[in-house]
């Protein structure tokens, strides 16, 4: 019986990655033997890299998309995805491109989902739901994942995410900004910062039976969530808000009206 001899690739990680490997290597080379026939997405994601996290594959010197599938000798190089990152726009690796930016947001970054949503983000928080359903989730609706989960990110469905490096919520939502690239003005405070639904406008009187006395005298202005009825006016809590934000330097558009 003849056996047959296992490929060896050189694989290049850039600095981007060489954190996220499982397997040793010299300033981001290592050798991997291979097998079996297998996609690079396949290969990468063995070393431990999620494809989320791959901008560019580069095969002998051609760039390639997650399905090639190298040989023995070939020489690999994989970079990290360069900020800011577009989803709206189409790439070698990720051909289809998102409408719009829109989050779905893990359990384990869950105080993400509050933020993102008082900067105007559309945002799911997944709660006690399994992983292949958040995945289905984020692929069905169009959602980047934020998790700092790596098997999560693993999953094919999901097209783009970000695996969240640092534990701390308001450096995860600079890590997100920046990333993502949005930076533009924020006009903040559009949507519940419990359900995400899109707040509207209330008249005082149809609500003032629930005013505590001092919000019935000093605030006239209202915007109510149609999903909870939770109710939103520009009070303290709202301009804590906004100077945590510009204290992260993230820009703000217009002094916002509520929440509190």
């Amino acid at each position: 019986m003849i056996r047959s001899v296992a490929a060896r690739l050189d694989i290049a990680l850039d600095a981007g990655l060489q954190p996220l490997s499982r397997r040793p290597h010299d300033d981001g080379r290592l050798q991997y033997r291979l097998d079996r026939r297998a996609s690079i997405k396949d290969i990468l994601e063995s070393v431990g890299i999620p494809h989320t996290e791959v901008g560019g594959i580069v095969i002998n010197g051609q760039p390639v998309d997650f399905g090639a599938c190298p040989g023995h000798g070939d020489r690999i190089v994989v970079s990290a995805i360069f900020p800011p990152q577009d989803v709206t726009r189409p790439c070698r690796l990720r051909p289809d491109p998102l409408p719009a930016v829109r989050f779905l947001v893990d359990e384990n970054v869950g105080k993400l989902a509050a933020l993102l949503r008082g900067l105007g983000y559309d945002t799911l928080a997944a709660r006690g739901i399994t992983d292949a359903r958040l995945a289905a989730m984020a692929h069905a609706q169009g959602r980047i994942v934020l998790t700092r989960d790596v098997a999560l990110l693993k999953r094919r469905q999901i097209v783009f995410g970000r695996l969240v490096r640092t534990g701390i919520p308001d450096r995860q939502l600079q890590e997100v900004v920046g990333h993502f690239g949005l930076t533009g003005a924020h006009r903040v405070f559009q949507r519940c910062l419990e359900c995400n639904t899109v707040l509207t406008s209330v008249a005082k009187a149809d609500i003032d039976h629930r005013l505590e006395p001092r919000t019935r005298q000093y605030f006239n202005a209202f915007k109510r969530c149609p999903t909870c009825d939770r109710i939103y006016w520009h009070g303290s809590h709202c301009d804590r808000m906004v100077a945590r934000f510009r204290g992260l330097g993230i820009r703000i558009a217009m002094e916002p009206e509520p929440p509190s």
